[in-house]
């Protein structure tokens, strides 16, 4: 597999610049085709053969193990999700939260790593809001924040300036106050080899459908075993439980006691498709590749650069005069990029199966 192989797949190269995948990536063909061939035979076959439940439980547990493997986690440390929204959702609501609690998340988080938190108000759950500066956290800062807090909310890369976080040195730092530390990484998954080992965090949550370039639908909530047999979820269904027939049953060890009840298996079984074609291209070729591109654009972009000159990341975020139009604009030209709400700029995403000529084409279309 090289990046010409996997562009040539990818049906959306087809119709234009696609420029947008910390948004939402582009599914390979590969992708699109294993999800449909799995939902055409559990729900053409499987009712009639081995039965649509066990056909569906052994698609969750293949890929419950497959994302294990992906992240250097154990089976039990995973439950499958909808989205890093839905991670986060489920981590917030799962832990006694007592009146006076303090959550500290940075100023650089997306809804999904702010929600949650606020929706805690009621409950009498305070939120710190660390300032950071160009995407950058100042750990002696970080350090007085959590001294007296019950949990940090960060991102792994920051999705509106592209920095890259140092996770590990931050959670010793959080550890340190007894507090524990959530990652929303879903700009890390697909474009960076993540392992939850060396990370040490208690939550990593992320999704599918952005650099794994996976169907949307699939979502991982990773919890550190000793972290999870502290936790109830809020909500619970036959796959929270071990015998859910039972009087008293006993949730599910681990992570795996955060999954509610049917779900469809499709979009995790496009998951793994995606993972697969990641491990076949591999992390050294994909990240060589974002950072020859990203480097090229940043190049030509110039003092319009608000991310980082230096590569950490395949975001590139940059400023225009009108970022609204100047999207616009640039769509109706076939060319797809997105606008950012703070720092008010343009933000592209720059991914293996890009090219030099679709840097070039952005770059002239912007001066254009």
């Amino acid at each position: 597999m090289t990046p010409e192989d996997l562009r040539a797949d990818v049906p959306v190269c087809e119709e234009g610049t696609y420029l947008n995948t910390g948004a939402s990536g582009p599914a390979s063909q590969t992708v699109v085709d294993a999800v449909g061939e799995f939902v055409a035979y559990h729900e053409t076959e499987a009712p009639v053969t081995e039965g649509a439940y066990p056909a569906a439980f052994g698609a969750l547990d293949g890929a419950r193990e497959t994302f294990a493997d992906f992240l250097n986690a154990d089976p039990e440390e995973i439950a499958l999700t909808e989205s890093t929204s839905d991670g986060i959702a489920r981590a917030a609501a799962a832990i006694d939260w007592e009146p006076g609690d303090t959550v500290v998340r940075t100023d650089l988080e997306h809804s999904a790593g702010i929600l949650p938190w606020w929706n805690l108000r009621d409950r009498g759950v305070d939120v710190r809001v660390l300032e950071t500066d160009g995407g950058r956290v100042d750990l002696d800062a970080l350090a007085a924040a959590v001294e007296d807090a019950r949990l940090l909310c960060l991102s792994s890369i920051t999705w509106n300036y592209g920095t890259r976080l140092p996770i590990a040195e931050i959670v010793e730092i959080a550890h340190e106050h007894d507090c524990l530390v959530l990652v929303d990484a879903v700009q890390t998954f697909g474009q960076r080899p993540l392992d939850v080992r060396e990370w040490g965090a208690d939550f990593v949550v992320g999704a599918c459908h952005k650099w794994l370039l996976g169907p949307w639908g699939a979502g991982v909530l990773y919890v550190d075993r000793e972290v999870a047999e502290t936790l109830r979820p809020a909500q619970v269904g036959y796959r929270s439980v071990e015998s859910p027939g039972a009087d008293d049953p006993a949730f599910k060890p681990g992570a795996m006691r955060f999954e509610v009840g049917t779900t469809s298996p499709a979009p995790y079984v496009g998951a793994e498709a995606a993972i697969e074609i990641v491990q076949e291209l591999g992390f050294d070729t994909i990240q060589s590749e974002i950072e020859r591109l990203s480097n090229r654009l940043k190049a030509g972009l110039g003092d319009r650069l608000i991310s980082p000159e230096a590569y950490e990341s395949g975001l590139v975020t940059f400023a225009v005069d009108d970022p609204e139009a100047t999207v616009e604009r640039l769509a109706e030209a076939d060319i797809y990029v997105r606008t950012l709400p703070d720092p008010d700029a343009v933000r592209a995403s720059v991914h293996v199966f890009n090219t030099e000529a679709e840097v070039d084409e952005l770059l002239s279309a912007v001066d254009g």
